[in-house]
């Protein structure tokens, strides 16, 4: 059922792209309105959430780790693992943000017969993982050449990597293949196996079918259906500059693409996708494993009136006596 409500609200976010603009002539609306109106949600959620995150209580350090700590020095301890330096948090962050280096030492279980419990690597996931994101950052600098005038220098130099096999004509971008490749593969996994498939809610589903939409639009325009290349970037440089204009023939194909894109902007704040801006606040991952090293107290902590057993006796002396309790002094 929840795979079944992501593709049916997916059918219709792209239904009402195309009723929008073929029926209705809702080009200004579909776009410009919409993604303004889409930036804002998403602006307006990243700061909510990062404001939120930050302001929650971090009293102690609760740092996940796989490495020995710093104690003794004459004991080696693992200064990425187990950072109890600024220098090496930093470190450990770059490994988790630009190579994903928990999820590589991801394992999962399975149950054989036996009953025996058979404990795997999950590397297939991880660079999976690794390569949906890396090409989808790709892409997304790829296509500042349709919002900037003059291009940016670093555009070119990824068209031209991206592109090095020249394969057809236009030219098949590597990133095209490695995003649906992964983002097929994170999707079917969902599918295949059973206790991932038991605990996948919608809004596991809907972000991978959004983005698999969004990947498959850019691809269909980019080597079957034609778009104006000049009006799209026209609109886009408008968008950006707050001058905005619509130019006619862009195609419907554009704005499906581009209401989708929207669609996932808006929606990103509110969804597990968040742990882009989440991974920076995490205290299981900023905060330096230095607890041996430092005493940590809690600034939160309201004074408390100790209540000693001496205090505790002298006020139920009589209840205690004549229940036949001991008491230290009669």
């Amino acid at each position: 059922m929840n795979l079944f409500f992501s593709f049916a609200a997916l059918l219709i976010i792209i239904l009402l792209a195309v009723v929008g603009v073929e029926a209705a002539n809702l080009e200004y609306l579909f776009g410009v309105i919409v993604p303004y109106t889409a930036i804002a949600f998403f602006l307006i959620g990243i700061i909510y959430k990062v404001i939120y995150w930050a302001r929650s209580p971090v009293p102690f350090r609760i740092t996940t780790v796989s490495g020995q700590q710093k104690s003794l020095n004459w004991i080696k301890s693992s200064k990425l693992e187990s950072p109890h330096s600024t220098l090496g948090v930093i470190g450990r962050m770059l490994l988790e943000v630009l190579l994903f280096r928990s999820l590589f030492r991801n394992t999962k279980v399975e149950l054989k017969k036996g009953p025996k419990l058979v404990y795997g690597s999950s590397r297939y996931l991880w660079l999976a993982a690794l390569a949906f994101h890396w090409a989808f950052l790709i892409i997304v600098l790829r296509h500042f050449r349709y919002f900037s005038e003059p291009i940016p220098a670093f555009v070119p130099f990824l068209q031209n990597f991206d592109g090095f096999l020249q394969i057809g004509v236009p030219i098949l971008y590597i990133t095209n293949v490695i995003i649906v490749a992964a983002l097929t593969f994170l999707f079917l996994r969902r599918i295949v196996d059973p206790k991932l498939k038991y605990f996948s809610l919608a809004s596991d589903y809907f972000p991978l079918l959004l983005i698999i939409s969004i990947a498959v639009t850019g691809i269909l325009m980019r080597y079957f259906t034609k778009v104006d290349i000049i009006s799209v970037k026209e609109l886009a440089i408008g968008l950006f500059s707050f001058q905005p204009i619509v130019p006619e023939g862009i195609g419907v194909m554009f704005f499906i693409h581009l209401f989708l894109v929207s669609v996932l902007i808006a929606y990103f704040p509110f969804s597990k996708l968040m742990h882009m801006a989440g991974i920076f606040l995490s205290p299981t991952r900023n905060l330096a494993n230095n607890n041996r090293m430092k005493r940590h107290i809690n600034p939160w902590n309201a004074p408390v009136r100790i209540h000693t057993y001496e205090e505790y006796e002298d006020e139920f002396r009589d209840v205690m006596k004549a229940s036949g309790l001991p008491l230290e002094k009669e």
